[in-house]
């Protein structure tokens, strides 16, 4: 379980070093791309601050078929400012052993990544 989980990592982090050219210099690294499920739409990101204390509210980011995703995104009650937590220790519960960042949704989303 635990090879799986690092596997995951390391899918999402490359997901998210994925530079767009329209974007390059933003931030303190390259731009990644989250798709937002509950609008059908793709946002450009870049990490701000990773990794962050466990401390606030952090919302969920997980990855699906390489792709990472989350339920909510800008304008979404939901939407946490690009707060997020990945689940790396695998017990679907926000604690001490997961990842925590910083990685604001860039408007306007789009239908394709």
């Amino acid at each position: 379980m635990k090879h799986k989980l690092s596997i995951l990592f390391v899918v999402l982090a490359i997901a998210l070093a994925s530079v767009s050219p329209a974007y390059a210099g933003r931030g303190n690294g390259p731009v990644g791309v989250i798709y937002v499920t509950s609008q059908g739409l793709y946002y450009e990101t870049f990490a701000t601050a990773d990794p962050l204390p466990m401390k606030g509210r952090f919302q969920k980011l997980v990855v699906v078929n390489g792709q990472p995703q989350t339920e909510f995104g800008p304008g979404d009650p939901g939407y946490l400012g690009g707060r997020w937590w990945i689940d790396t220790n695998g017990n679907d519960v926000m604690d001490e052993g997961d990842h925590f960042f910083l990685c604001p949704l860039l408007g306007p989303g789009r239908a394709a990544p």
